[in-house]
């Protein structure tokens, strides 16, 4: 496996085109809007430098990974050629079968079809393909450069060898692997929206401020970082979108979503990506909180 396609310039596919790279694999990026793909890009290349900068990255390394980052401009011709295409699109579960079944049209038989789902049923996305058995769940987590989990979804057409090939993909990402059985949420979302949710309620019931909430799980309990700045991260309307799923899916009042969440994302406070959520974001980083 040594040619990558990613679907999708947003942060997530950002992040795995990012790490892909570092691994060897030749990666094409691919969006439906085309002037995203080389701003993508270039974002990837700044963050591989920032890398450097910082020690945390050889120079030699980031040498080796920028020549094997392009953009892709025809999805069709780049799906026939990879080993592992990758989609990282919007949580729609209408507009991931609809490309789901448009790459697994173009992908050869041996190859792996990934959805970077954080909440949709992999098994309703594998069935709008015509070679569902190919297709897996690989849930990478931001910033998917520096977190070392990759939750792998079973569908329930998922077959033996695709199962071992996104075990094989997550070793060579550098990546921890867990398998988990395709229910709502899977293992991450549906435990971490119940902790993020529950810090939305206690800003909104003026218990403490966002920073004050996000040091106590990142000082008391050793997360690395806090539940309302991982909002940030997520996006606020990506969060309200899966609890909104969660609480259709399983019921529950744990899934039920802040109004301070609902008037946020209805204000298009929406996090890092919009410059305001539970903090205000200046040159990428939180500023206040």
């Amino acid at each position: 496996m040594d040619r990558m396609v990613v679907v999708g310039t947003g942060t997530m596919g950002r992040g795995i085109a990012h790490v892909g790279a570092l691994a060897g694999y030749a990666v094409s990026l691919f969006d439906v809007n085309a002037e995203q793909i080389d701003a993508a890009l270039a974002a990837v290349r700044k963050n591989l430098q920032k890398g450097v900068d910082r020690g945390k990255l050889a120079q030699d390394a980031m040498d080796a990974a920028l020549p094997l980052l392009s953009r892709c401009d025809d999805l069709e011709a780049a799906a026939a050629e990879a080993d592992v295409v990758i989609e990282a699109v919007y949580e729609d579960m209408g507009v991931k079968q609809e490309l789901v079944a448009r790459l697994d049209a173009a992908m050869r038989p041996e190859a792996i079809l990934g959805s970077n789902t954080s909440s949709l049923s992999l098994t309703k996305i594998a069935g709008a393909a015509a070679h569902p058995g190919r297709v897996v769940g690989l849930h990478f987590f931001n910033p998917v450069h520096i977190m070392k989990l990759l939750e792998i979804v079973r569908a329930e057409q998922t077959t033996e060898a695709t199962l071992a090939a996104a075990t094989a993909l997550a070793e060579r990402l550098g990546k921890t692997s867990i398998v988990v059985r395709d229910v709502p949420g899977f293992a991450t979302s549906r435990l971490g929206v119940c902790l993020g949710l529950e810090a939305i309620r206690m800003v909104e019931q003026e218990v403490a401020s966002p920073a004050d909430i996000d040091a106590a799980l990142e000082l008391g309990y050793r997360h690395p970082m806090g539940p309302l700045k991982l909002t940030d991260l997520v996006g606020l309307d990506v969060r309200l979108a899966i609890a909104d799923h969660l609480k259709r899916e399983l019921g529950g009042a744990q899934y039920e979503a802040p109004q301070l969440l609902r008037d946020l994302v209805a204000a298009g406070k929406l996090g890092k990506k919009s410059g305001e959520g539970f903090y205000r974001w200046e040159d990428g980083k939180a500023v206040s909180g």
